[in-house]
């Protein structure tokens, strides 16, 4: 739901001006922008229940991701579904969460897949599978993880020790902030990029700390915005580039994201995006 007039209250009713239905989560939203920046890229998930898997898997397969790794939905379980509500530049999420994050297996598979690199679209997603990294570095690949705000997650204060063997750790501001609470955040992962919208992005690595400012853009939709950085940024990281490119990489294909309605859809009919991320960083 994007134009909003404002955010709805109890009791009342807001008219949205524009409805997207969209494929959605950070873990399909970066893998389908590092898909669009010219990478292989695949996705494990459940793939969605009905009545909204016909519709999302047509977005699915225009995508460019390898689905190897995807499952049918467990029976019997709900879809999974959240609510976007966008009001000028900023937004708030409704979720019901349900079934297991994970498809049946996927530690076994990794080492099979042929793949590189890993990246969790939340932290919760490790509380769920604790031994999730300890796989995919078993299987030579590194690992990025996203945080995704969860309260309960957010206060837990082993969130260091769960992600050990995370080479790349994405929270946002809010999330960063959170975090500090209970541990610095240079001790949750070797390199912490932490996302603060309009004030551009800093990261943590080796005691020292690297700002790189925003990059102008139109504001259509800030959904999956955060995503589409950690595709511009792991795509340059992955290719060796120095911080402050791979700062400006995420800034990059953020940009991109900003100026169209929900998330990664449709992306796949849009130009590869490799030299937008590769010329900002130039």
């Amino acid at each position: 739901m994007s134009d909003l007039p404002a955010m709805p209250v109890p009791g009342r009713e807001v008219y949205a001006g524009a409805l997207t239905l969209a494929a959605g989560g950070g873990a399909y939203i970066t893998a389908a922008y590092c898909a669009a920046l010219g990478r292989v890229a695949g996705l494990a998930a459940h793939l969605p229940a009905e009545p909204f898997g016909a519709a999302l898997c047509d977005e699915l397969a225009t995508a460019g991701l390898e689905l190897k790794l995807c499952s049918p939905p467990p029976k019997g379980v709900d879809p999974q579904i959240t609510v976007a509500m966008i009001m000028n530049d900023d937004r708030a999420f409704l979720t019901r969460r349900a079934g297991p994050a994970l498809p049946t297996g996927l530690d076994d598979a990794l080492g099979q897949a042929g793949y590189g690199h890993l990246h969790l679209g939340e932290l919760a997603t490790l509380v769920e599978y604790p031994g999730l990294v300890r796989a995919a570095k078993a299987a030579g690949m590194t690992v990025s993880c996203d945080c995704s705000w969860d309260t309960a997650v957010l206060e837990r204060t082993d969130l260091p020790d769960l992600l050990a063997g995370v080479d790349v750790f994405l929270p946002n501001a809010s999330e960063g902030e959170a975090l500090a609470r209970h541990a610095p955040l240079a001790v949750h992962a070797p390199l912490v990029v932490v996302k603060d919208g309009a004030n551009g992005a800093y990261a943590l690595s080796g005691g020292e700390t690297v700002h790189r400012p925003a990059r102008a853009a139109q504001v259509v939709d800030t959904v999956g915005a955060g995503d589409a950085f950690n595709a511009g940024f792991i795509d340059a990281w992955l290719a060796r580039r120095p911080l402050t490119e791979c700062l400006d990489a995420g800034h990059a294909v953020a940009s991109v994201a900003l100026a169209r309605h929900g998330g990664a859809y449709g992306l796949g009919a849009l130009e590869p995006l490799r030299h937008t991320a590769h010329r900002a960083a130039e």
